[in-house]
């Protein structure tokens, strides 16, 4: 069998493999979608929950917006920081090898395990109840990972000269990431907490447990909630509903694709108007 025989097959193979992920994938999307938009309205998106299979969403919408905008304020400061420091400060040793296992080790835990620490940490030791707060203090070590990996490498890829440039006029060393690196590398970073989001969205185990399953919607952080992925679960898990589960699978596929579309159009739009 000739070389250029030998490519042709595996380029075949290649393209064959690729084309059944996306298969797969529009095959799964395609599903959920078609068998949920019957059921989606308006009022199913604006109207509370009801026991008996009536009303819509709207609890857990709010839900989740809750446990999104907690999770990411506390994950975002402290996994920008890290990874700065990582980058900028840190001398290859001991400490970083520490940080670096650390941080893969938490990214390869599995979900389930999350949800057990946040409901004995959290819930039970700190005493915070089935709470919003809980679930967000679980869910934001799980997308750390993300943002210290993804935001390293946007700050390793701002070029040496931008920083030697800036120390050659005589900023100091914190002004310099103040003022050049971190903008050069904002792209990267906003990229890192939107597919953060995504996480958050798509969890359900680490969230069952810590933040429990109250369906009504909840008056703050402190109060027990039932996101959207819990939500889909219950209906699935329990039979309750399954055009109300389709209908929320519908929405979270949505809201998932219009996060990925908005990463991709937000990182563009940063990296050309920073040349």
């Amino acid at each position: 069998m000739s070389r250029h025989t030998k490519d042709s097959i595996l380029k075949g193979v290649i393209y064959l493999c690729a084309f059944l992920c996306v298969a797969v994938l529009f095959w799964l999307i395609g599903y959920v979608v078609i068998s949920g938009l019957p059921h989606l309205s308006f009022d199913f998106l604006i109207k509370d929950y009801h026991p008996d299979n009536t009303g819509g969403i709207f609890p857990m919408v709010v839900t989740t917006l809750y446990l999104i905008g907690t999770s990411l304020l506390i994950a975002t400061p402290l996994g920008i920081c890290s990874a700065i420091y990582l980058t900028e400060y840190a001398k290859q040793g001991r400490l970083v090898s520490i940080i670096r296992f650390a941080t893969e080790s938490l990214s390869g835990i599995p979900s389930i395990i999350y949800g057990l620490f946040g409901m004995l940490f959290f819930v039970t030791t700190l005493k915070m109840g089935f709470s919003i707060m809980a679930g967000a203090a679980t869910v934001s070590i799980m997308i750390l990972p993300t943002i210290i990996r993804t935001t390293e490498e946007a700050i390793k890829a701002v070029p040496v000269g931008y920083r030697e440039g800036s120390l050659a006029l005589g900023a100091t060393k914190l002004r310099t990431l103040v003022r050049v690196v971190i903008p050069s590398a904002l792209p990267g970073i906003v990229t890192a907490v939107l597919l953060s989001v995504g996480r958050v969205i798509g969890e359900t185990a680490a969230i069952y447990l810590p933040v429990g399953t109250h369906y009504k919607l909840p008056t703050s952080v402190m109060s027990s909630g039932r996101t959207l992925s819990v939500h889909l679960y219950i209906l699935a898990k329990e039979g309750i509903s399954f055009e109300m589960a389709f209908a929320t699978g519908t929405v979270l596929i949505l809201t998932i694709l219009v996060i990925n579309f908005l990463t991709r159009l937000v990182e563009k739009k940063l990296s050309v108007g920073g040349r």
